[in-house]
């Protein structure tokens, strides 16, 4: 099916991405540059080469999927390989239209004993600031053709944590040696939080949300409630990444445990089989009951399709991902990357797929791209959010206008800018 969308229109809008992994968005050119510059083995020298070995387009699990953020992490050893790859990033997503982004990564994985936390997430922060700083001051956002880039860096703890992630938890393993794997989980994850809301406070950096990534099925996300009871204590936003390898319970179970004001994924809410509690006698009206009560809190999904194809092997076609379900249930959903490199996608690409697999209206796709702005943890206040919000969908209705011949719905107050 072809999209109703012209790609040089997808291009041209103003598009956020709220799930984007630091460590999976590397260039490969800066991999390979880095690689040779730490003496870092990697399985090829040349692009191409990486493509084939480890970028895959198909992964065979979640495993594989994973061996290339080996390799990213263990160029990220110091704070200036750190800046540039934020930099590029935020160069990269400016280039196809991304105005607003939000980084998470784990810094614990990047802290040794010549590089402290706040270092790494300075590094993250400054690099974003550069990477930005020709748009920001560019004759179009100064002329309000076009908008800011703006961003947020959102700190995630591990489900599950091993000796050799890092120096940081090795010493974590050290010091606390016999403790049970589960009490050193969370007390590395309420470890993170602490110190994601002492360095933002103290530092101004923009550390505007709090997640938990890793491994679902077997940890799941009630060993880490201390940590989310400081986040939310604190007013940390908070995502978790929930229904991505296990069913609508952990969703819920971060909602209603973690606080999470969006979910990471979201991809088995509607798999009512996957449902394992056998205190739930009726998996359907819980399902039916869960989904009414993420629309009506407006709670966004963090929808990555090409990231759950790779891993999810029930998963075979864009038409059968669970995302077609989400817009028809008029969800507030993001559409995003996950990973720029390790899956090998673009926002605009995300979003050229999507609307190529099923018919998406009109009203449906501003939705879409509005779901990313408001449903953001944007640092700069609530008026200065509306204010950005109201500014991104006149851009957007001038794309309309320009690229589609002003088909699609118009009128930023018309379409929920107070909700923003």
């Amino acid at each position: 099916m072809k999209s109703l969308y012209p790609a040089p229109f997808i291009r041209a809008i103003p598009k956020s991405d709220l799930h984007v992994h630091l460590d999976g968005s590397l260039r490969l050119a800066t991999l390979i540059e880095l690689a040779h510059a730490h003496h870092v083995t990697l399985p090829s020298d040349t692009e191409s080469g990486l493509l084939e070995l480890v970028f895959k387009e198909r992964y065979a699990n979640l495993g594989e999927y994973l061996r290339g953020f080996g390799l990213t992490c263990a160029v990220m050893r110091d704070a200036e390989s750190i800046e540039r790859i934020a930099c590029e990033l935020a160069e990269d997503n400016i280039a196809e239209g991304v105005r607003y982004i939000e980084v998470r990564f784990a810094p614990q994985l990047h802290v040794h004993d010549e590089l402290e936390m706040p270092a790494v997430l300075e590094a993250v922060a400054r690099g974003l600031r550069r990477g930005a700083s020709a748009h920001n001051q560019s004759r179009a956002v100064a002329e309000q053709v076009d908008i800011p880039f703006e961003f947020g860096i959102i700190a995630c703890a591990m489900r599950a944590i091993v000796p050799g992630m890092s120096p940081y938890f090795y010493r974590l393993f050290k010091l606390f040696s016999g403790a049970p794997k589960k009490e050193l989980c969370a007390m590395a994850s309420l470890e993170m939080a602490r110190q994601a809301v002492a360095i933002r406070d103290q530092h101004g950096i923009p550390i505007v949300g709090f997640d938990l990534a890793g491994e679902e099925a077997g940890y799941p996300s009630v060993y880490h409630t201390q940590a989310y009871q400081f986040a939310h204590r604190h007013f940390m936003r908070k995502t978790v990444h929930a229904g991505e390898a296990y069913g609508p319970e952990s969703i819920f179970q971060a909602i209603t445990d973690c606080h999470a004001n969006r979910i990471g994924h979201g991809t088995h809410l509607f798999a009512a089989e996957c449902i394992k509690d056998q205190g739930i006698s009726d998996p359907k009206g819980y399902v039916e009951a869960l989904t009414d009560y993420i629309a009506s809190q407006r709670i966004t999904l963090e929808v990555c399709v090409t990231s759950n194809l790779q891993t999810i092997p029930s998963l075979t076609s864009i038409a059968d991902h669970p995302v077609r379900r989400m817009i028809g249930h008029d969800l507030s959903v993001s559409i995003c990357t996950d990973n720029r490199l390790v899956s090998r996608t673009t926002v605009s690409q995300e979003l050229e797929r999507i609307t190529s697999a099923f018919p998406v209206s009109h009203a449906q796709f501003r939705n879409m791209i509005a779901a990313g702005f408001k449903g953001s943890f944007f640092s700069g206040g609530y008026s200065r959010k509306r204010q950005y919000v109201r500014r991104m969908l006149e851009c957007y209705d001038a794309c309309v206008q320009r690229y589609l011949g002003g088909s699609a719905p118009q009128g930023a107050a018309a379409h929920g800018v107070a909700d923003a």
